[in-house]
């Protein structure tokens, strides 16, 4: 649509400022896919859940496939860097030996009705390019990586607990990261409120690869920085209404709380950041 817009100013002759304008909001919402992705893989990794619910009446095997749109209120920590809102396809597919989302591919290695292990592929787009704020004039680029390793979920009644331990597959920062996490949802009706609490620990590499200043990165007001080890906190709470087994509609709210290698890095801007999310997903 941007691009059409672009066009259309263009053979119509208006000011140079006004294709000036569209080409940087081409620019920005292109380079912001990847952080929208790594977004939505928090916001909709319930959707598997979602599907098991549905399925509580009909033990198969068969497929599950959802499909829908959603968007995101995105921003990364750095500093001076704008928030964005992106658009983007909602999509998941479930079955006996697959789980997969937006940017999540699992493999089940066993699985029974409490306890899943999984060979875990993951895509995050952390990371950033020089010309994405101000401040980071002068930066070499960060990439976002892929990422392989091992997660468990286990299901009790009193709540839902995951874990994950992944490492950089991608090459870009050669580090490691792990995830914890427990949810609860409490039905109501055709209304759902899940709360949820997570920690993730990052190892030197991620934090000195994403957040680090090396040498000839330096100038006034941005020192030489190098990463340690840290742990990050977040809090979440997703309210879901499905009228039918087979629609869906939520919203997901995310705080995340930096942990002290990351908030002291002079690359960053504050010490959390949060995020909302809304989409609608339809169940085959």
């Amino acid at each position: 649509m941007v691009v059409l817009l672009t066009l259309k100013h263009f053979y119509a002759g208006r000011k140079e400022s006004q294709m000036t304008y569209f080409s940087h909001s081409f620019k920005t919402i292109s380079r912001s896919v990847p952080a929208a992705i790594a977004t939505f893989a928090i916001a909709i990794s319930w959707a598997p859940a979602a599907a098991a619910q549905a399925a509580d009446t009909d033990r198969s095997d068969a497929a599950k496939w959802g499909l829908g749109a959603g968007v995101a209120l995105a921003q990364k920590p750095y500093r001076d860097m704008d928030r964005d809102v992106i658009a983007l396809p909602l999509i998941s597919y479930e079955n006996k030996w697959i789980s997969a989302s937006v940017a999540t591919l699992d493999l089940k290695l066993f699985s029974n009705e409490a306890v899943s292990w999984r060979l875990r592929v993951h895509y995050a787009g952390d990371g950033y390019e020089a010309d994405d704020s101000p401040f980071l004039a002068g930066m070499n680029e960060r990439k976002g990586s892929v990422w392989i390793g091992g997660a468990v979920n286990w299901k009790t009644p009193a709540a839902n607990f995951s874990a994950e331990l992944l490492g950089d597959a991608s090459g870009h920062s050669n580090g490691s990261r792990a995830r914890l996490q427990v949810n609860r949802r409490f039905p109501s009706g055709s209304f759902g409120v899940t709360p949820r609490l997570a920690v993730e620990w990052v190892d030197r590499k991620f934090v000195d690869y994403y957040y680090g200043v090396e040498a000839s990165e330096m100038h006034m007001g941005r020192g030489f920085y190098e990463g340690t080890a840290t742990a990050n906190a977040e809090a979440g709470l997703r309210v879901d209404y499905s009228p039918t087994h087979r629609y869906t509609v939520f919203l997901d709210l995310r705080a995340t709380r930096f942990g002290s290698a990351i908030k002291d890095s002079p690359l960053v801007g504050s010490a959390s950041r949060t995020a909302v999310s809304v989409g609608y997903l339809y169940r085959f």
